[in-house]
């Protein structure tokens, strides 16, 4: 797997191609956005999809944590799709999300979605949490810049690629700010060149697109 590496409020990070921050040198991950238990979300609703992205979900990510050296794991907002969703979780998945928050220094930053991602799993809960020269929060805040890595809006972006447009899920950053995409399996997102993104990015921003196996980094100006 072949990581972008940045330099955020003059942090080394790795951005990496499952769509998770890496900080060396705290041994930090921080995933974004997981909506654990949406399709179950959906279901009650009479709108029936394959209720496995839990499972799928943590698969990667247990992956993820299996390949790297981390001591702690910040989930930044929306780990679950709503609030009764602790309650739909399967038994093995919470078992699965016990066994993690044991093995690690696990945070949860509270989301839209889920204002209280706490359950018999564990891990503690926070508003907002500052590490060294980042501060990690859900949603990103205008005006306040410096450091901060955030979620909440799953970037994604398009590039012609052969006369086709291919949409991939992106890190967007600015050496100030980062929004990371969403990790979870079942989840949409919000192009690149939306409106929504420039009272964040006044100057510009630079994106990193998820490959397969590698992270490829271009300006905003190469999206379609």
């Amino acid at each position: 797997m072949e990581a972008a590496r940045i330099s955020l409020n003059g942090v080394k990070l790795e951005l990496l191609p499952e769509g998770a921050l890496y900080w060396p040198g705290r041994k930090l991950l921080a995933v974004a956005d997981l909506h654990l238990e949406k399709a179950s979300f959906f279901a009650h609703r009479g709108q029936f999809l394959p209720p496995y992205d839990s499972r799928a979900t943590l698969d990667r990510l247990e992956r993820l944590l299996g390949r790297l050296p981390v001591e702690q794991v910040i989930c930044l907002g929306d780990s679950f799709h709503d609030e009764q969703a602790r309650e739909r979780i399967d038994g093995q998945s919470a078992l699965r999300l016990s066994d993690l928050t044991k093995s690690y220094d696990w945070i949860w930053i509270v989301g839209n979605h889920d204002p209280d991602p706490r359950g018999a799993w564990g891990g503690r809960i926070e508003e907002e949490f500052i590490q060294g020269a980042l501060v990690f929060r859900h949603e990103a805040q205008k005006g306040r810049v410096a450091g901060e890595v955030s979620g909440h809006y799953h970037p994604k972006a398009a590039i012609k690629v052969r006369g086709r447009k291919m949409l991939f899920r992106a890190f967007l950053e600015d050496g100030k700010r980062l929004l990371l995409p969403a990790f979870g399996s079942l989840t949409g997102g919000l192009d690149a060149l939306d409106p929504a993104y420039a009272p964040l990015f006044q100057n510009g921003f630079r994106v990193h697109l998820l490959g397969r196996k590698r992270v490829a980094s271009l300006t905003a100006e190469a999206l379609a």
